[in-house]
């Protein structure tokens, strides 16, 4: 019985130490800037970064800067084609500064809008094209782990204005893998969001990101600037004539 019973606590304790070595227990956080620059009439840029940490200021877990080209179809409509560049150190432990993967990635992405009531509801449909160069620096740094991945996602968004300052922000979105196993992750989001000005805005909130075999808790502070920057293109082109 004695051993059994030592059998159990050891079997619990490695469990947990297994839990602590993937962050799953720390509550992380998530810094991010969000653009959307218009250009055009018709076209505008989307402007992203973010940094992610296991810990809430600490403990770098990964770097994620993204670009695209927006058409607009209309106002509810919206089709982006867009790259992005990832770094992302998946150990959760102090470890060597290096980071032990990098990501090219393409992606395409459609938003349709709609109102109900009060309530602003956005649908984003996005196919994303991962190029991953990714090494084991726990174990052995030679072995290539590298590998093209393709991905489906969806998130349901809706906003409800408060007042002409405050506003409530909830969305899920779901990850769905093209290849392997279906299940990706899915991340279930809400937030208390302020209008600064016109165009920009801040949201301070909490994500619960769900995986096969983890689940995480990020605070998220979002920082929104969507400046219309057709006047400084006029201008350069007035320039140019003259």
């Amino acid at each position: 019985m004695r051993k059994v019973l030592g059998f159990l606590l050891l079997f619990f304790a490695l469990a947990q130490m297994s839990a602590q070595q993937t962050g799953e227990n720390e509550l992380g956080a998530w810094y991010m800037y969000f653009g959307t620059n218009k250009i055009s009439k018709r076209f505008s840029l989307h402007t992203e970064a973010q940094f992610r940490y296991y810990e809430t200021t600490s403990n770098f877990n990964q770097l994620l800067l993204r670009t695209g080209l927006n058409y607009h179809i209309n106002p509810n409509a919206i089709a982006t084609l867009g790259y992005g560049f990832i770094e992302t150190d998946g150990i959760f432990q102090d470890s060597p500064s290096e980071a032990n993967s990098k990501e090219n990635r393409i992606f395409q992405q459609f938003i349709l809008k709609n109102k109900v009531w009060e309530f602003l509801f956005e649908h984003r449909y996005r196919l994303e094209q991962r190029f991953i160069e990714a090494r084991d620096i726990t174990s052995d740094p030679e072995i290539d782990l590298s590998r093209t991945e393709h991905r489906a996602r969806y998130r349901i968004q809706m906003t409800l204005p408060l007042t002409n300052t405050f506003f409530l922000n909830f969305y899920d979105e779901l990850f769905i893998n093209l290849q392997d196993d279906l299940f990706g992750q899915n991340r279930l989001y809400g937030a208390l969001g302020i209008n600064i000005t016109e165009n920009s805005s801040i949201q301070f909130g909490y994500l619960r990101n769900q995986f096969a075999n983890a689940v995480f808790d990020r605070l998220q502070i979002g920082f929104f600037y969507n400046p219309d920057l057709r006047s400084v293109f006029k201008k350069k082109k007035v320039q140019k004539s003259d």
